[in-house]
């Protein structure tokens, strides 16, 4: 199959924007582990697992295996009745929750449903309409989702069913408030306490985050930044939603889930992508009396958690744990983000290293450190050239985004390290001396 007749295929059946990757875009036939090929069969390092999902990556016989098992068995049957993996799934995810005391997990189709129902419970539970989010945040594609994403180009509306409030983000490279001085000051997250007593009610349902922002440039909080977050929130009781759509399940290296890496707990953990390693399934795991702030109304879901994604995402969830590929995304990640920031020595494109784990970022830049959205492109097209598929993101669509299954092995760390060198030196080249 051609690509070029698939692209024309897709331009006469597919929304207009709806974006593809590359000039001349492709399709993914097949993978297999951290490899993948196209339809005209090229291989690929699969740096980006489908947008940071193939967590544990492609064709795993212990995961399609146990979903082939299920789809002898049954597809479907909905929430209204038991479903034992979903309920052995929730299980598991408990055990290993931030959250102290009881909880409950409410199953959903992705993300965005997962969001939009941790929405749901936190403002029922505070009888309020009233959200605070981030700056560059992304939580979503839905209506109210869209409405609590601090990014224009992902909110096509202004309209929103919520009254929501942006906080600064903690942004070390572009920050106004320590941009002069050598580390985070914090004054981005002490900036709350002033949006929550002069821009809401005073009485606010909740708080929304992401231990690090996904869309927008893999952007990581700084030591202590939630802590003050936190005891803003507890001063009027604002609940704490963490969004761990991306960096949950070990993905960052040092923790299970992102927020570990802060002395914090959450009230409402959102989780989606790596759970199911591309099957469709999302879910809130929260604090039970915030979960259960729906009743007497009864809610379900038709699709969540049915018995061929709740099967996939358990036998998902204990690859990851069997093999240890929190530990594996900590070593092979350390590695290639030392890797990545002495590249940055030699190409003055390189604005910012950053991320934990096998969630990495380079952001590139033009003169004067300005966003360079034009070099990411150029670096996209070169890296898949040479057999490398990363990611793009950030705010001017400037900023690389690595994010390879955790299975990934040193050697092909080092190859990719080796292939993003050379595309470096090819747009310097092509750009001149900066």
């Amino acid at each position: 199959m051609k690509h070029e007749d698939l692209r024309a295929r897709h331009g006469a059946v597919m929304p207009g924007w709806m974006p593809l990757y590359y000039e001349k875009p492709i399709g993914i036939e097949r993978g297999e582990g951290f490899r993948v090929w196209d339809y005209e069969g090229n291989e690929y390092l699969d740096f980006f697992g489908g947008i940071v999902t193939a967590i544990s990556g492609h064709a795993v016989p212990e995961i399609t295996e146990a979903v082939k098992g299920q789809v002898d068995k049954v597809l479907h049957t909905s929430t209204l009745y038991l479903i034992e993996n979903q309920i052995k799934l929730a299980e598991k995810l408990i055990e290993r929750a931030p959250i102290s005391g009881d909880k409950k997990i409410f199953f959903v189709g992705s993300g965005t449903e997962a969001n939009e129902a941790a929405l749901l419970f936190a403002t029922r539970y505070r009888n309020s309409s009233e959200v605070i989010a981030l700056r560059s945040s992304y939580h979503g594609r839905s209506f109210a989702t869209m409405g609590i994403t601090g990014q224009s180009q992902w909110s096509p509306t202004s309209r929103s069913g919520l009254d929501v409030s942006y906080a600064p983000n903690p942004y070390r490279l572009r920050c106004p408030f320590c941009k002069d001085e050598p580390r985070c000051n914090l004054q981005c997250a002490d900036d709350l306490r002033a949006i929550v007593g002069e821009e809401t009610t005073g009485h606010v349902a909740a708080y929304i985050a992401e231990p690090i922002q996904g869309v927008g440039g893999f952007i990581e909080a700084p030591p202590g930044y939630f802590e003050r977050v936190k005891e803003i929130l507890d001063e009027t009781g604002i609940l704490f939603i963490c969004d761990e759509v991306q960096t949950g399940f070990g993905r960052t290296g040092s923790h299970f889930w992102g927020i570990e890496a802060f002395d914090v707990e959450p009230d409402l953990v959102v989780m989606a992508k790596g759970l199911g390693n591309g099957l469709a399934i999302g879910a809130v795991m929260g604090r039970a009396e915030v979960v259960e702030s729906v009743s007497p109304n009864l809610h379900l879901s038709t699709f969540g958690g049915n018995p061929i994604s709740s099967t996939g995402a358990l036998a998902n969830l204990n690859y990851i744990l069997d093999n240890d590929l929190q530990g594996n995304a900590y070593t092979v990640g350390t590695y290639l983000k030392d890797r990545l920031l002495k590249m940055a020595e030699g190409h003055p494109v390189i604005g910012d290293v950053r991320g934990k784990g096998l969630m990495l970022a380079l952001e590139l830049v033009g003169p004067g450190r300005e966003p360079d959205p034009a070099a990411a492109n150029r670096f996209l097209e070169a890296c898949r050239r040479r057999g490398l598929l990363v990611g793009k993101g950030g705010l001017k669509a400037n900023t690389i985004r690595i994010s390879p299954p955790l299975t990934i092995t040193r050697e092909a760390a080092e190859e990719a390290a080796g292939i993003m060198d050379e595309a470096l030196a090819e747009i310097g080249a092509r750009e001149g001396v900066r």
